[in-house]
């Protein structure tokens, strides 16, 4: 009995002739391909570092340019306004102020801008709102200005009265003999209007995860797509500290997160500060992935059809050893007369078939009950929560204005305290039932909680809402209800756009209105800002 079964076993492990060469064939590939992926891999990788380091930089050089050339603009527009008021000495102070209102307002330089005496005075300042005209100079920054007598900028800084990130660059005043007159100065808030911040001030990370950034000569950051960083101190980081020495170029750098980033920077002449546009190296890595998968693409069709001609070779070669195993493999899935050696397969297979309709079917069924059931409240047969709010985000995100009419039953507590939870229940399927038919089809009608109830009106006026809603409220008080005790409502209205540009917001106007609707005494419905 050893031997009958040793042959068994032996049996077993045979396999075909198309196998063995399509096998064969197939680790053939493998390897191949393995190799000129490895192959490519360092180098196309190398590549593409660069590449982007170079992009980087040459970003960060054109940004540097633009700042650059920004600063000698402002300091050009001081100089011819220094030269223009050396001339208006003497003037009447309504022209100079008028000067400086038209010199604050013709450009989008400086949020502000003052004409210091030389012994310290204000003489003038545009906008005129800022009320110094008159007062002693008192920042430190104008103050070094005037004691420098000369071409000006500040370090960036926190102001002391505003609170807010500025510069100030001032150009010193000289008569035709070169008597020092004043200054004519410049403030601009980093954070404000202005054309730096206009070019500048909207940073945020692309699609890639590429941005870039600002920073002072001290190594603090101007501007940053994450504006809670502004003012942090970055000097430690390695790509600062070469700009920190007045360098320009490219390195692969790790930022203060802890992430490789490929970056190039450049420092700016005029204002000695630095540009700095940066990469996740993880962008290399998806690129490189895509290289890989192109790879493949273009080595799968040859390989297909060399596939193909082993198999028609292999088939040729082992079709009389086939020819059985062939038959077999057919039987119960062909519609063909089979030998009469296992007829009864037919049948089985057929069974099979529907049994796998049938179970398929069912679980479809049972997904779609379920589906349904996640998205309706079990009470009231409306929608739930989630639904809603489902809905409430795809018109926000459609940018389609609508109502909300938020809904609450008025002590509903003393109804279940009074007549039990049982006809509390019975008192909020009543309501739903009130609403359901008081609205459009293309209405939302949901239980959003407790006794809370909201509906979403699309392309509806808070106006044409409280219409519906006061409607609603009156049938409600009117209906004969399931308790003895009259069911009324307080109703909340708010609308999209009007009161809020997300949910949370527009719930939360709709709820303070359904507040006020409760303070001023129930039974009534009030718009939000009303």
């Amino acid at each position: 009995m050893a031997a009958p079964a040793r042959a068994e076993a032996k049996s077993g492990r045979k396999i075909s002739l198309t196998l063995l060469l399509i096998g064969l064939v197939t680790l053939v590939f493998v390897l191949t391909t393995t190799i000129l992926l490895v192959a490519s891999y360092k180098s196309k990788k190398r590549s593409l570092i660069d590449t982007t380091l170079s992009l980087n930089q040459s970003n960060a050089q054109r940004m540097s340019k633009t700042v650059d050339s920004l600063f000698r603009s402002m300091r050009t527009s001081l100089a011819y306004s220094a030269e223009s008021l050396s001339k208006m000495n003497a003037a009447e102070p309504e022209a100079i102020d008028d000067y400086l209102e038209l010199m604050q307002n013709s450009s989008n330089y400086f949020n502000s801008v003052i004409l210091v005496s030389a012994d310290g005075m204000v003489r003038s300042s545009a906008p005129q709102s800022l009320g110094i005209t008159g007062q002693q100079v008192g920042s430190p920054s104008v103050i070094e200005a005037q004691q420098l007598k000369t071409s000006f900028l500040s370090e960036p800084h926190i102001s002391a009265t505003t609170g807010k990130m500025l510069v100030y660059m001032s150009e010193p005043i000289y008569d035709a003999e070169r008597n020092y007159l004043g200054l004519i100065g410049g403030t601009i808030y980093l954070q404000d209007d202005n054309i730096l911040n206009m070019i500048f001030g909207s940073s945020s990370i692309d699609s890639s995860g590429s941005y870039f950034y600002i920073v002072s000569k001290d190594g603090h950051l101007l501007f940053h797509p994450d504006h809670k960083r502004i003012d942090e101190d970055i000097s430690g980081n390695e790509v600062v500290k070469q700009l920190m020495e007045g360098q320009s170029g490219q390195m692969q750098a790790i930022n203060v997160s802890g992430i490789s980033m490929l970056a190039g920077y450049s420092s700016v002449p005029a204002s000695g500060w630095g540009v700095v546009v940066v990469s996740p190296e993880q962008v290399i890595q998806k690129q490189l992935v895509n290289y890989q998968r192109k790879i493949l693409a273009y080595t799968i069709i040859p390989f297909m059809i060399l596939l193909l001609c082993v198999f028609m070779l292999a088939h040729r070669l082992a079709r009389p050893f086939v020819y059985l195993a062939d038959l077999m493999s057919t039987m119960g899935k062909e519609k063909k007369k089979l030998p009469q050696l296992k007829p009864h397969w037919n049948r089985e297979a057929d069974l099979l078939r529907q049994a796998v309709v049938i179970a398929w079917t069912d679980i479809q069924k049972q997904t779609d009950q379920l589906t349904q059931v996640a998205m309706t409240d079990p009470l009231t047969g409306l929608t739930n929560r989630r639904s809603l709010e489902n809905s409430i985000n795809q018109a926000i995100a459609a940018r389609m204005p609508f109502s909300l009419i938020v809904l609450d039953i008025d002590k509903f507590k003393f109804v279940n305290d009074t007549y039990g939870h049982l006809a509390g229940d019975e008192v909020l399927k009543h309501c739903a039932h009130i609403l359901s038919t008081s609205i459009r089809p293309g209405d939302v009608c949901s239980r959003y909680g407790g006794e809370e109830f909201i509906i979403m009106l699309p392309r509806t006026k808070a106006g044409d809402a409280y219409v519906v809603a006061e409607r609603i409220r009156k049938s409600l008080a009117q209906s004969k209800g399931p308790v003895e005790r009259r069911i009324t409502s307080s109703q909340g209205i708010a609308h999209y756009p009007t009161h809020g540009r997300n949910l949370e917001a527009l719930l939360n106007e709709a709820d303070q209105a359904l507040y006020s609707a409760k303070h001023l005494g129930r039974n009534r419905t009030r718009i939000a800002g009303e």
